[in-house]
């Protein structure tokens, strides 16, 4: 199987993220001093190349607001408001990618649209390909781990509070983790 980007005959068809082998997480700073790490459970993706040129791959992810989970009932329960994520009205985050360009043997810049509470803008992901392998039951799969450091003022997500040691509760700068698992359909 492909052990570089630059030969991508073994990455040619259809892939599936594997929900249960694929992680899709965020990280923000909370009250200036620490992190915290949430995920989202529940998403679909697919990725299609057309041919050996990675730079026609079309990837789309679709993740369902609602199942934001940072272990703490009460943070999820505010980050499903309309303080953050607003996902009554906005129930998916959405990424569709506009170009593919690899950088090396083992790195990849995804570029596209990224969609969270009815706000589009564009980013570019970088990501490093950790391979394709067949798993015991036959299964071909791609890894791929990625991130970004987005602004969530840009996406209207904008609700803080002030600290009195100065600073805010909530950074504005959230990085965006991609762990990915996909599963070749064809």
């Amino acid at each position: 199987m492909a052990t570089t980007l630059t030969n991508a005959s073994d990455i040619t068809g259809t892939w599936t993220l594997d929900p249960t082998h694929t992680t899709i997480g965020f990280v923000a700073r909370h009250a200036m001093v620490t992190k915290v790490r949430g995920s989202f459970n529940e998403f679909s993706g697919t990725v299609t190349v057309s041919d050996d040129d990675l730079s026609t791959a079309k990837i789309q992810l679709s993740i369902q607001a609602n199942s934001i989970d940072t272990r703490n009932e009460q943070r999820d329960a505010h980050l499903r408001s309309n303080d953050f994520l607003n996902m009554d009205e906005f129930p998916e985050i959405t990424f569709e990618s506009t170009s593919v360009v690899v950088k090396s043997d083992t790195e990849l810049e995804v570029t596209g649209n990224l969609t969270i509470k009815g706000v589009t803008r564009e980013v570019t992901i970088p990501f490093e390909y950790a391979g394709v392998a067949t798993d015991p039951f036959g299964n071909v799969r791609a890894g791929f781990d990625g991130a970004v450091t987005v602004l969530r003022s840009d996406y209207g997500v904008t609700w803080n509070a002030p600290l009195e040691t100065g600073g805010v509760l909530v950074s504005d700068k959230i990085t965006l983790e991609f762990e990915v698992s996909a599963v070749k359909n064809d």
